[in-house]
């Protein structure tokens, strides 16, 4: 019996000393980063039937392949219309979003206001997923200060670290697109026209920045919102009309005679348009704001379009 408890008594200090050294070797194990230079890539299609509105592929207008090069800088993506005060101005068209911002996940370390030098933002949806948007809410990460960039590289780490999460009301305009995109303009000289890298599920996605206005959430935590007034070659209570049959422009020339009625300058800007259509018959006569709001209104909300403005004129 003696001998018993004593073989015993070794097999439990043989596991103690065993569990211990198991245990050191788990704190001494420091989580390895991503390289997003190195990281799988996340396909992305911005014109399936699942993430596309107005801009739907089919075997008819062209539009590019699934995480195919998009040139934004050439039609359908383009636009000339008018600014409140009849001058020329120039937008993009990034097809209909919903006024519900996505969350963006920004990581700052303890004590800190600047975020995580190297850390490549985080989000969690991307065009056809439920929930996506081109406007996002930021959302503050705060993670220790010993904290090496690109350890976390998905919502689902975010949360198994249990970091502490902080919502703003600061909304940005963060296309997401494939890899070589190109949207060559913006508003304001400093802002960078190139491709940002961020996180999906700990794949590396690329999105466009437009920063030509500060915005912010609205007080029921929503995209803010303005009016642009739009004509169609074809009004859109006729057969085949409405956006099908494509912007009304001057003879030979681009240029439509939408009108947006904010632009960055003001308080009331937001990239973020509510379409209201205008009878066509208008269109000669049609010029700046107060010409349009006087035409005839055939569709009072056709939807919501992120369009930011990138010259005026």
């Amino acid at each position: 019996m003696k001998t018993l408890n004593v073989k015993l008594m070794a097999l439990f200090v043989g596991a103690l000393v065993f569990l211990s050294a198991c245990s050191k070797k788990d704190e001494d194990v420091t989580p390895t980063p991503k390289d997003p230079n190195t990281a799988e890539e996340v396909s992305v299609d911005r014109f399936s039937t699942t993430a596309g509105h107005l801009q739907v592929r089919t075997a008819a207008n062209g539009l590019p392949a699934a995480n195919a090069p998009v040139n934004f800088d050439q039609g359908p993506f383009i636009t000339k219309g008018f600014t409140p005060s009849g001058q020329t101005v120039e937008y993009y068209n990034f097809d209909v979003q919903p006024t519900a911002p996505a969350p963006i996940w920004v990581l700052f370390k303890q004590g800190e206001s600047n975020p995580v030098s190297g850390q490549l933002n985080i989000i969690n949806v991307i065009p056809g997923d439920a929930g996506y948007n081109d406007f996002w809410q930021v959302y503050k990460v705060i993670v220790p200060a010993n904290y090496v960039a690109n350890t976390v590289t998905s919502y689902a780490d975010i949360v198994a670290k249990g970091y502490q999460i902080s919502t703003t009301s600061d909304i940005v305009n963060c296309p997401v697109v494939p890899k070589g995109s190109t949207a060559t303009k913006r508003f304001l000289s400093s802002e960078d026209a190139g491709l940002t890298k961020g996180w999906y599920k700990g794949k590396v996605v690329y999105y466009f920045n437009f920063l030509e206005k500060n915005l912010k959430a609205t007080s029921t935590g929503a995209v803010p919102l303005s009016p642009i007034y739009v004509t169609f070659n074809i009004n859109p209570d006729q057969a085949n009309g409405g956006p099908g049959s494509g912007f009304k422009t001057e003879a030979g020339s681009s240029q439509t005679h939408n009108v947006v009625a904010t632009i960055p300058s003001d308080a009331a800007y937001s990239p973020l348009w509510t379409v209201k259509v205008y009878d066509n018959a208008a269109f000669g006569s049609v010029r700046n704001l107060t010409t349009a709001t006087t035409a005839s209104i055939l569709v009072q909300d056709a939807g919501k379009v992120n369009c930011p403005i990138v010259k005026i004129q």
